[in-house]
């Protein structure tokens, strides 16, 4: 499978190595799978604003969440990134978008 998979906190561009893109593939394609009525997954775009908005684009449409759905997204993400070479660990995250192309 062809992929594509950035990711930017804070602004600042994350490298991606191959088991880092593949692992935030696979997370990003659980938990959209398991969501109904999601069908095939082309290209997904996550965003985690400051105040800790997510937003979810799947296929260039935006996937309503509801309250349990977003602190789940949101607390996987924000955790799978702290420990990444490049995340700034003593700042508070601002921003975060993840985008895949399959």
């Amino acid at each position: 499978m062809t992929r594509e998979i950035t990711l930017t906190v804070n602004d600042t561009p994350i490298k991606l190595d191959y088991f880092v893109a593949g692992y935030l593939d696979h997370v990003t394609g659980g938990i959209l799978n398991s969501l109904k009525g999601t069908g095939e997954i082309k290209t997904v775009k996550v965003t985690i604003d400051k105040e800790g908005q997510v937003k979810v684009t799947l296929n260039k449409a935006n996937l309503p969440l509801n309250y349990f759905v977003e602190e789940i997204v949101r607390s996987t993400f924000t955790g799978v990134i702290a420990p990444l070479k490049g995340v700034e660990k003593d700042k508070p995250l601002k921003s975060l978008e993840l985008n895949i192309t399959r």
